[in-house]
Formats: C-alpha cells, sequence, structure tokens
C-alpha cells in the first residue's frame, strides 16, 4: 500500500489521456464492462454508501432511445461510441446500507426521511464513482468521453422511470423511479486522428494553495 506507480501508468491515466469523440469500430466485450466495473466499485463513498448506478448502453435499440435528450453536438459522438453509460444514482441508496456498512447499524434512519441529504451524497458520491470508471478504464486501454449536454429528465424517463423502461440489465432498481441521472460516459478505442490539440491547464498557483 502507498506505492508509487511508474510514469508508464501515469502517462496512461493522466499526462497522455484525452477526451474522445470520435471512435475506432471496435467492440467493448461483456467481459471488459465487468472488468471495469471490478476496479471502479472500489471508490470512496460516504459510509461505503456506493450510491451509483451504471447503465451501459450498446445496442443500437438503447441508444435509439437515448438520442432524443442528446444536445445537438453529442449526437454523433455517442450514436458512433461502442458503449455510452450512463452514470446515474439511486435515492433510495441507504436501503442498501445495512449490507454496505455495517459497522453503523443506524446510518440508514439517518437518510430516510431526509431528502436533502439524500441529494446531496448522491450527487457528490456517483460523481466521484464516475471519476473512478473513467480512471478504471483508462487502465483497462479503453478511451473515454465524459459530457453533460443532455436532458436528465428525458434520460430518467427513456431508463429509469417509465414501465416500459428495460435497460437489458438484471438489476431491479433500474425501473423503479428512484434513479437519476448524473453524467454520461463514451467508452471504446479513441480514433486518435481525430484529435485537436491538447487545451492548457491551469498551473498550481493558479488553482491551488498551501495553508
Amino acid at each position: 500500500m502507498g506505492q508509487a506507480i511508474d510514469d508508464a501508468a501515469l502517462n496512461v491515466l493522466f499526462r497522455e489521456a484525452r477526451t474522445h469523440t470520435a471512435w475506432q469500430p471496435r467492440a467493448v466485450g461483456d467481459q471488459t464492462l465487468r472488468d471495469l466495473y471490478e476496479l471502479l466499485k472500489w471508490a470512496p463513498t460516504s459510509s461505503n454508501s456506493e450510491p451509483a448506478r451504471f447503465a451501459f448502453l450498446r445496442s443500437k435499440e438503447a441508444k435509439e432511445r437515448l438520442r432524443p435528450a442528446l444536445a445537438p453536438g453529442n449526437v454523433e459522438k455517442t450514436m458512433t461510441a461502442p458503449v455510452t453509460v450512463i452514470v446515474a444514482y439511486d435515492m433510495k441508496f441507504y436501503e442498501q446500507l445495512p449490507k454496505l456498512f455495517p459497522p453503523s447499524p443506524s446510518a440508514r434512519q439517518m437518510f430516510e426521511g431526509n431528502p436533502q441529504l439524500v441529494e446531496v451524497t448522491t450527487q457528490r458520491n456517483s460523481t466521484l464513482q464516475g471519476a473512478y470508471l473513467i480512471l478504471a478504464a483508462r487502465a483497462l486501454g479503453l478511451d473515454c468521453g465524459p459530457m453533460s449536454g443532455f436532458d436528465n429528465a428525458r434520460v430518467d424517463e427513456a431508463f429509469f422511470t417509465s414501465a416500459k423502461a428495460s435497460t437489458g440489465c438484471d438489476q431491479e432498481f433500474f425501473p423503479e423511479g428512484h434513479v437519476r441521472s448524473n453524467f454520461l460516459c463514451n467508452i471504446g478505442y479513441g480514433d486518435a486522428s481525430r484529435l485537436h490539440p491538447r487545451l492548457p491547464r491551469l498551473p498550481f498557483n493558479a488553482a491551488c494553495s498551501l495553508l
């Protein structure tokens, strides 16, 4: 524990990683997506709450259901991506706390009846889990294109709240009406020939302070 990884790994995860909008015609297999989850699930979350839920859209039918919710500039990059992940969060995540956080038997009661705390917790922690998804994907040799630019309500209606919502997943919680979308992330093997020059980043002194 606490062992630094080498420069080659840092390049893959951070320095040379790019946000991709164009994709090679290479499929991402089911086992790769399972391997991806087995890595990202170790993200730290408040009280080990793990509120994030992930819908991996691969089929043409699933992508077409997503299309009406996309901003125009996000349609092509999403429809051509091998996988689009809806990074979402479960507003009833606390029902899992007796199993996920046994050191505190009363943790569930802290969230029940407190919608403001639930909202803050789900938003923050599902975003953190989504960031781990990006790092895990890069570690497995995949490229990512995280994005906003979509209508959350339309995504939720199409995949999470409608009686006809079926993602093809085996998790029963997806169509139950208490899962909400956070952001989207396209995943696949990026077409590096269509990348634009890398944009600048803020230097340490502009973004950080040492107190």
